[in-house]
Parts: C-alpha cells; structure tokens; sequence
C-alpha cells in the first residue's frame, strides 16, 4: 500500500510512513492501481496511423485486460472502433475507385 501524504510505498501492517511520519490507519491506506496496459496504448496509436495494426493490437490488448485485469479495456476498444472505422473508409474507397474505372472502361 502507499502513503496518502507523501505517496511512498509502505508496508500493509505499518502504522506510521517511514518517509514523512503520517499516521497511517484503515482509512487512510491507498491501495494499489493496476498500470494501463501498454498494447492497449499501442493500438490505440496506431489505429490513427496503420489501422490494421492498431486493429490487432487492440485485440490483443483487450484479451489481456480481460485476463491480467489492467486498465485499458476502454481505450482497446475505442482502438478496435478507429481501426473499423478508418478500415471501412478504405473498403469503400476501393469499391468506389473499381466501379468508376468500369464504368468508364464501359463507356
């Protein structure tokens, strides 16, 4: 657990902060955080950028959420949406750009 006053790491049965003195007692004991998880980061990035990989890194991350219980569940997914979305963008741009290339071929 830490220090409420000063942050620093202390023991679970410590009653005063060995850095600053605080008293510590059931009320003022903080409990640890779980970190983010950095793939859920890392796709997050590049779903703006490579969306494919932002897509499988943000599957990836969210496996790992589920699993370790890290932070992140959130920010994988709103990878895995951007990459959808901008994988969507793309897809129709295709399609488009293949329909009009026929259509003036027919012509």
């Amino acid at each position: 657990m830490f220090c409420q006053n000063c942050g620093n790491q202390i023991d679970d049965n410590a009653d005063v902060c060995i850095k600053c003195g605080c008293l510590i007692n059931k009320s003022t004991k903080i409990t640890e955080e779980k970190p983010i998880n950095a793939m859920a980061i890392v796709g997050f990035v590049f779903s703006f950028i490579l969306d494919m990989v932002g897509l499988i890194c943000s599957i990836i991350a969210r496996n790992q959420c589920k699993k370790t219980g890290e932070k992140g569940m959130e920010l994988a997914t709103a990878g895995m949406i951007i990459s959808l979305v901008f994988l969507s963008f793309k897809v129709f741009a295709i399609l488009l750009a293949i329909i009009i290339s026929t259509f003036f071929l027919i012509i």
